[in-house]
């Protein structure tokens, strides 16, 4: 297991909708960014689509991290089959061993038959190129359907990217997802959370925690993917709650960063 971060670690200072900084984040300051905590491991994902890059951003980018021997791996959100094809030969050129893919686009919500139909048309070429379609559990699918969809497309190079908050958007909790889909792992989200009530005691809110500070048993989850013999790369997720201004949100994301890594060093080697 290998510790990595992700654009998703850095979300405000790379930019969500009506939240642009003055200077978003971009790849090569994501580099930086692992440089600076001392991983050597980066997942690049949806909210920083490197299909979007120049050939000269992209060259420069691979290039620096080459140099500094940092592992990049390749994420994207949508399964259009030219799309997933495109971000395949991405993944190939920075040597990803997988293609993280959250399902849903905003415009698209394909049900489990469409999604299987899709996939089957493109595996061959992800298991030619010896990389892994990774899903990601994400909000609308309970563990067991996406267990159903990966039995159904009868591949090993078809897995889970499991998401330690995502699934509580279907019901479920870590305990409940890990239990079904551990066994499918092949990459991981570390995201730390913490449900609170709300002060009229009518509801709860989810929010993000640095790694250690929340409600996530990490140690126990970590074991528990050891146990069903899933060594896969764990990336560090934050859900930075905003603050009163962008650039103290922004800062607080960078804290949260730091305190996480530090903490995971603790449970993880890699």
């Amino acid at each position: 297991m290998r510790l990595g971060i992700s654009s998703f670690t850095y979300g405000w200072a790379i930019g969500v909708p009506g939240h642009l900084p003055q200077h978003p984040l971009g790849v090569m300051g994501l580099l930086n960014k692992a440089l600076e905590l001392g991983v050597r491991l980066i997942q690049v994902a949806d909210n920083l689509p490197l299909d979007q890059l120049s050939p000269e951003e992209l060259n420069t980018f691979q290039t620096h991290a080459v140099q500094y021997g940092v592992s990049i791996e390749v994420g994207t959100r949508g399964i259009a089959p030219d799309h997933l094809l495109r971000y395949l030969e991405l993944a190939r050129r920075f040597v990803s061993p997988i293609l993280r893919v959250v399902i849903d686009t905003a415009d698209h919500h394909p049900d489990a038959e469409e999604i299987v139909a899709t996939l089957r048309a493109v595996i061959p070429r992800f298991e030619q190129a010896g990389v892994h379609l990774a899903i990601e559990n994400h909000d609308r699918f309970k563990a067991a359907a996406l267990a159903d969809i990966i039995d159904r497309m009868g591949s090993q190079y078809v897995g889970i990217c499991l998401d330690t908050v995502n699934s509580f958007g279907a019901q479920e909790g870590p305990e409940a997802v890990l239990k079904v889909l551990g066994p499918l792992t092949v990459n991981l989200h570390i995201k730390d959370f913490a449900v609170i009530r709300a002060r009229h005691n009518m509801g709860f809110t989810i929010e993000g925690r640095p790694a250690g500070q929340g409600q996530l048993d990490i140690p126990w989850l970590l074991q528990e993917l050891d146990r069903m013999g899933r060594d896969v790369n764990a990336i560090l997720e934050l859900w930075t709650p905003p603050q009163e201004r962008l650039e103290d949100t922004i800062a607080l994301e960078d804290a949260w960063a730091r305190s996480s890594i530090a903490y995971l060093r603790s449970l993880i080697a890699g």
